[in-house]
C-alpha cells in the first residue's frame, strides 16, 4: 500500500525529524494491517467453502461439524475484518521508550500504543493494542513512578499522516541521544540548563502533578493554579489513567470532558489520546447539548444576563405560556352540550398541569384536565358519559392539536425578539435596558442564523421544564416535581442529519445576513431529546463558567465524579460569588480534594513579569505562581503611530524568525478582519485568533493587538487580558494604537 502523504508546515530539525520517524513506522502498520485485511477476506471466504460434502448416506454429524467449524470462522473473520475496516483514523496515537536514563537507543526497547493490536510476517507487536497489559504504562506512568518509562510520546495523526508529536519526559534528565518535544522538551531544557537548583524544582512540578493524576476517582478532585502550572495537562492524564485504572466503570459510564471553546478541544485532543468514541466526551461550552454548535459570544452585558441565575425566572414564564398561536377561546359540542371555555379558564387549566407535569409530557393529562373543566362548566347528564363523548370529539383533537401541541426549547427563545414582550414577561427580572438588549441578541440571532454559547446553557434549562419533544406514535404523559427535574434530569440531542446543523460554519463571509427565514430553519435543524449522564465529568477553565453553564454541566454529573481545573485571576465571568454557589450545588456533598500548582514553567520570567504587573494592580489577590525559567528577551510593549495592521505584520516576520514553533495574533473583534490576512501565515505557523478563544492555548510566540480593548470588550475585562497575556513561551509583542 502505498501512503501520500501532503505537505506540512516547516517545523524544526528535531521536531520534523521525529515525526519523519513516526511517519515510516506508521507507514510499515499500514501496509501490514492492508496484509491483515486480505488475510481476513481469505479465511471468510474459506470459511464459506467448509461444510460442503459429496458423501452420501448418513453424513448429519459430519455435515453439522463443517457448518460449525463454517459458521465459526466466518464470524471470526468478519469480526476482524470490520475491526480493521474501522480502525484506520487514529490508528496509532502512542509510543513508549522504555530503559532508564543511563539505556542507549539500542538498549531501550520502544512500544507503539494504538487502537487495534498489529504485528508483522514474524508476529512481533508492530502495534500495542491500548487495552492490553502491556500498554498499561503509557496510562500509568508518571515521573515519580515511570514504570521503566523514559519518554512517553503522544502522535497527533490525521488518517495515516503524522502530524505532529508531543512528549512527556518520565527521568530526571533525558538521555544525550533521545529527543523530546513539546512540554517534555521544556523540562529537559529545564533540568539541563540549571543544575541542581533547576532539577529540584522540576522535581517538585512533578510530584505535585503525580499526586493530582493519581488521586482517588470519587468525590471531587479540584486543581488550581495561575498560568502556566500544567493544569490542563494533569488533568487530562488524569481522566487516560481514571479511564485505564477504572476501565469497566469509566467505559460504561464514559467521561465528559469541557473546555472553553472549539479552539481549546482541538488543541488538548493531541495531550489526551483517542480511547474510543464511546468512552471520552470532548466538548466545549458551546457544544455540551448534542446537536447544538454555538460559537459566537454575545456582549459582555448580554451574557451577564443569560449567565445569571435570575434568567431562570424569565425562562420559567417563557416555558408556562401558551404557544403564540394557541387558541384563546374553546368551543365544542360534546354528548349534546354546548361547550365554552374562555381565556381565563384555559389558563387555569393549563396552570393546573403545569404544576406537576413536563409539557411536552403532558398531553394526555392536559387533555383529562380540559374535560374536567368543560364538565364543571356543563353539570349536565351522566358524567362518565359526558368525558367519553369528550374524549372522542374531533373538536377536542383539533382544538389540543394547536393549544397544546408539542414545544421546541429553541423555539420558545425566538420568541424574545419582541422587545415589548421581553419586557411584559420580565418585569421584576430585568430593567427596560437590559431587556432591550436580550431582545437585541435574540434579534441578531435570527439575522445570523447562529445560537451563542450562552444560549445553550437557556436551551437546556428550559428542556428541563418542557420535556423532550415527542413524536406523535410514542407520546406519553409524565409525572413530575419542576424542582426536582432542575436539578436531577440530563439531556442531550438526537440529531437527525439531513444537512447543516445549526451553528455550523460555512463559508459566508464574516457579518453577513442570512434570510430570517433561512436562518429560523438553522436555528431549529435537529431534534432535542433525553441524554444520559457520566461516570466522571472533567471541566477545565472552570473559572469561566456562568452560573447557568454550571446548571447545565451539573445535570450530566448528578451521579458522577469530577475533576475541576481552574484560575480565579483567569476568569471571563464576572460575578464569582454566584458562579461559586451554582457550582457548589453541582458538587452537592462529594468528598473533596484540592491540589495547588504554584511553578510557571510554560512562560518566561520576562513574559510573565509583564502580565504579573497587569493584573495585580486590579485582583490584588491573584495567584500568582513563580516562573523559572528565563530567556533574556524582554517584551516588546510599544504604541503605534502608523498603520496598526502594519506593524503586526512585522512583528509576526520578526517573530517568524525568532523562534521555531506557532506563533499567534490575539485581537479584538474590532481589528479582527483587517488582521485576517495573517492567518496561516509562516507556512502554517500563524494564527489569528480572538482573545476568549486563547483560553487554555500556548504558543512559541504572540502578537497581542489593542490590549485595551481586549479588556473593554471581554467579560472578566483585564483578567481576560491577564490571559492573553500568558500564552506565550518564549517571545511577546504587545501593540497598542496611538
Amino acid at each position: 500500500m502505498t501512503t501520500h502523504h501532503p505537505a506540512q508546515p516547516e517545523a524544526s530539525p528535531d521536531v520534523a525529524g521525529e515525526v519523519a520517524i513516526e511517519q515510516a513506522h506508521v507507514d510499515r502498520v499500514y501496509r501490514e494491517l492492508e496484509k491483515a485485511a486480505v488475510r481476513a477476506r481469505d479465511v471468510e471466504a474459506d470459511g464459506l467453502a467448509r461444510g460442503r460434502t459429496d458423501r452420501t448416506g448418513d453424513v448429519r454429524d459430519e455435515e453439522m461439524t463443517g457448518l460449525f467449524e463454517r459458521d465459526a470462522l466466518v464470524f471470526a473473520a468478519a469480526k476482524r475484518r470490520a475491526m480493521i475496516d474501522t480502525q484506520y483514523e487514529g490508528l496509532v496515537f502512542g509510543r513508549l521508550d522504555l530503559g532508564t536514563e543511563e539505556s542507549t537507543a539500542d538498549e531501550r526497547e520502544v512500544r507503539h500504543i494504538g487502537r487495534l493490536g498489529v504485528r508483522d510476517d514474524e508476529y512481533e507487536p508492530l502495534v500495542v493494542d491500548w487495552r492490553a497489559p502491556a500498554a498499561a504504562a503509557f496510562y500509568r506512568a508518571t515521573p515519580v513512578d515511570p514504570m521503566g518509562v523514559v519518554r512517553r510520546r503522544v502522535l497527533r495523526c490525521r488518517g495515516p499522516r503524522v502530524i505532529g508529536v508531543e512528549d512527556d519526559l518520565m527521568v530526571p534528565v533525558a538521555p544525550d541521544d533521545l529527543v523530546v518535544v513539546g512540554d517534555g522538551a521544556l523540562m529537559a531544557a529545564l533540568t539541563r540548563s540549571r543544575g541542581s537548583r533547576m532539577r529540584d524544582i522540576v522535581a517538585t512540578i512533578q510530584v505535585h502533578q503525580d499526586e493530582a493524576i493519581r488521586a482517588p476517582a470519587r468525590g471531587v478532585t479540584e486543581i488550581t493554579g495561575g498560568p502556566g502550572t500544567g493544569k490542563t495537562v494533569v488533568a487530562l492524564h488524569r481522566a487516560a489513567y481514571l479511564l485505564y485504572s477504572e476501565r469497566r466503570r469509566f467505559e460504561h459510564g464514559g467521561i465528559l470532558v469541557i473546555g472553553p471553546s472549539s479552539a481549546y478541544t482541538a488543541y488538548i485532543e493531541r495531550v489526551l489520546p483517542s480511547l474510543g468514541e464511546e468512552s471520552v466526551a470532548l466538548r466545549a461550552l458551546g457544544d455540551v447539548v448534542d446537536g447544538m454548535t454555538a460559537l459566537r459570544p454575545d456582549s459582555p452585558e448580554v451574557a451577564a444576563i443569560k449567565g445569571s441565575l435570575r434568567i431562570r425566572r424569565l425562562l420559567s414564564r417563557v416555558a408556562a405560556r401558551p404557544p403564540e398561536d394557541a387558541p384563546q377561546l374553546f368551543r365544542a359540542f360534546v354528548a349534546g352540550h354546548a361547550v365554552r371555555l374562555d381565556a381565563e379558564a384555559l389558563r387555569r387549566v393549563r396552570a393546573e398541569v403545569l404544576r406537576g407535569h413536563q409539557h411536552n409530557l403532558a398531553t394526555d393529562a392536559a387533555r383529562s384536565a380540559l374535560a374536567e373543566a368543560a364538565w364543571r362548566s356543563v353539570r349536565q347528564g351522566e358524567r362518565a358519559d359526558f368525558l367519553d363523548a369528550f374524549d372522542a370529539s374531533r373538536d377536542v383533537d383539533e382544538f389540543m392539536t394547536t393549544w397544546w401541541r408539542q414545544l421546541d426549547p429553541r423555539e420558545l427563545l425566538l420568541t424574545l425578539t419582541d422587545t415589548d414582550h421581553v419586557y411584559a414577561i420580565s418585569r421584576g427580572v430585568l430593567d427596560h435596558e437590559e431587556g432591550a438588549a436580550l431582545a437585541w441578541s435574540y434579534r441578531e440571532t435570527l439575522e445570523t442564523g447562529e445560537w451563542s454559547v450562552s444560549d445553550v446553557a437557556l436551551v437546556d434549562d428550559l428542556l428541563a421544564r418542557l420535556g423532550p419533544v415527542q413524536d406523535p406514535e410514542r407520546e406519553e404523559a409524565g409525572f413530575y416535581d419542576i424542582e426536582e427535574l432542575d436539578d436531577l434530569t440530563t439531556y442531550g440531542v438526537t440529531d437527525v442529519r439531513a444537512g447543516v446543523g445549526p451553528g455550523a460554519r460555512t463559508n459566508r463571509p464574516s457579518g453577513a445576513v442570512i434570510a430570517p427565514a433561512d436562518a429560523r430553519a438553522r436555528l431549529m435543524y435537529g431534534r432535542i431529546d433525553r441524554a444520559s449522564g457520566y461516570a466522571h465529568v472533567l471541566v477545565d477553565e472552570a473559572q469561566d463558567l456562568s452560573p447557568m453553564q454550571w446548571r447545565m454541566v451539573a445535570r450530566r454529573g448528578r451521579s458522577a465524579s469530577w475533576t475541576v481545573v481552574g484560575d480565579a485571576a483567569q476568569a471571563s465571568w464576572s460575578d464569582l460569588a454566584e458562579a461559586t454557589r451554582a457550582r457548589e450545588e453541582a458538587f452537592a456533598a462529594l468528598d473533596r480534594r484540592a491540589f495547588h500548582m504554584d511553578t510557571n514553567y510554560r512562560n518566561a520570567r520576562e513574559i510573565f513579569d509583564h502580565a504579573r504587573d497587569v493584573i495585580l494592580p486590579l485582583v490584588p489577590d491573584a495567584d500568582i505562581p513563580e516562573a523559572v525559567r528565563e530567556t533574556g528577551v524582554h517584551p516588546v510593549d510599544r504604541v503605534v503611530e502608523g498603520s496598526l495592521v502594519g506593524a503586526a505584520s512585522d512583528a509576526v516576520e520578526q517573530l517568524l524568525g525568532e523562534v521555531d514553533g506557532s506563533i499567534a495574533v490575539i485581537t479584538p473583534r474590532r481589528w479582527e478582519d483587517r488582521l485576517a490576512a495573517l492567518d496561516g501565515g509562516g507556512e502554517g505557523r500563524v494564527q489569528v485568533i480572538d482573545p476568549l478563544s486563547t483560553k487554555g492555548l500556548e504558543w512559541d510566540a504572540t502578537v497581542v493587538v489593542d490590549p485595551d480593548t481586549i479588556a473593554e470588550e471581554s467579560p472578566g475585562g483585564v483578567r481576560v487580558l491577564y490571559v492573553v497575556l500568558t500564552r506565550a513561551a518564549h517571545r511577546m509583542h504587545v501593540l497598542r494604537p496611538g
